[in-house]
């Protein structure tokens, strides 16, 4: 049977459906032009400013520096374990030979008891061929039996000695792994922390880069004004600059001031010869350096031996105040002590400063000052 409804007319095959389809694709190209367009009137952050990069790079450096501080510890104190573990090892071989020793000594006892232990008194006396036999064989027996308690008593002790040791070669391997988990983590923090000031840094102008360097001389110049500033007014107080100095010393950190030791002469000119190596974070030279592997490095040609990292640099020595810094002293930077320098006079230090930066003199008000201590 033919149906009576008439077959339905595709409405994009009509003329009017054409023109509708005309319609919705001109309205949907309005309409992501319309979104286009909105997208582009979205508000994009700004881009920082040289002074805000400036600013970012150096906490970005700092933050570094801490990580590092971090990294340098965790590192020492793995040293220290392994160190640790190695000579409990050593022990632990040791005292298993004489372990050996004495269970190869129990043994003979043993067998000897199998031998001839195992009879009693009135059968020994009848299998002897005279009587004197016995009695030196009872005695031969009595010595053998003190020496076996002895040797008992030796194990017994060794064994001991022996679970000791493997306890605390236990102990001390869970804490070298722990001191190894925390230096990767510093070193990736520090890894991070570089890379992200890089990266800043590489989106930079070459306008950019060049006001950037200008605003670093600004700084420098600003510090070193405060150094000779307190030099001429401690000079004019009538008490000297420090160390004794009679002026604000020269550029490249020469000071007429004494140093507060021969030591510390030997500390001095021993940083003045590194001055220009690179700073390398968790570096300790010869060839490059961190800000506390350079004091360290440089004590250390003195003949004094001072931990490695700033927390605890900053506690070995003498505390002396700021007006009473002599050369050879080391000063503190931020409150969480994660820079040091050796003042040499005049205001000034030796230090290594920051990544892309090599170890160099400058104004000790080129950061804020936690503290200083004279070592030796």
């Amino acid at each position: 049977m033919a149906s009576h409804r008439k077959p339905r007319t595709s409405v994009l095959a009509s003329p009017g459906g054409r023109r509708t389809a005309a319609g919705l694709t001109t309205a949907a190209l309005a309409s992501v032009t319309l979104l286009s367009q909105t997208a582009d009137a979205a508000p994009r952050a700004p881009k920082p400013t040289v002074e805000e990069v400036k600013k970012q790079v150096d906490d970005l450096y700092h933050q570094a520096e801490v990580a590092t501080e971090k990294y340098n510890g965790a590192k020492e104190r793995a040293g220290e374990q392994q160190h640790a573990v190695d000579k409990l090892l050593d022990d632990a071989a040791k005292r298993a030979e004489q372990m050996n020793r004495s269970r190869h000594q129990l043994g003979m006892f043993a067998s000897a008891q199998y031998r001839t232990g195992g009879m009693n008194p009135t059968a020994q006396l009848m299998l002897a061929k005279d009587p004197q036999q016995f009695v030196d064989r009872s005695h031969l027996m009595e010595r053998l039996t003190g020496r076996q308690k002895q040797a008992v008593t030796d194990y017994q002790e060794q064994a001991a000695a022996a679970a000791h040791q493997r306890a605390e070669a236990t102990d001390s391997l869970e804490r070298l792994q722990k001191s190894q988990v925390s230096l990767k983590e510093s070193k990736r923090s520090v890894q991070d922390k570089l890379t992200e000031a890089r990266q800043l840094l590489s989106h930079l102008t070459a306008q950019e880069k060049a006001r950037l360097a200008q605003l670093e001389r600004e700084k420098e110049a600003a510090a070193k004004r405060k150094a000779d500033e307190e030099a001429r007014r401690r000079q004019h107080d009538g008490g000297g600059s420090p160390g004794g100095q009679t002026g604000g010393g020269s550029d490249d950190g020469g000071s007429t001031g004494a140093p507060s030791s021969a030591k510390a002469a030997k500390a001095i000119a021993f940083a003045r010869a590194q001055i220009g190596k690179p700073y390398v974070w968790g570096a300790t030279g010869p060839s490059s350096y961190d800000c506390s592997g350079l004091t360290r490095a440089a004590w250390k040609a003195a003949g004094v031996t001072m931990p490695r990292t700033t927390w605890d640099q900053v506690k070995i020595g003498t505390r002396v105040s700021t007006k009473d810094l002599q050369p050879g002293d080391l000063v503190f930077f931020f409150d969480d002590i994660s820079h040091v320098g050796m003042y040499v006079g005049g205001g000034k230090m030796i230090h290594a400063p920051h990544p892309g930066a090599s170890v160099r003199v400058e104004s000790i008000y080129y950061m804020p000052i936690y503290g200083s201590v004279r070592p030796g």
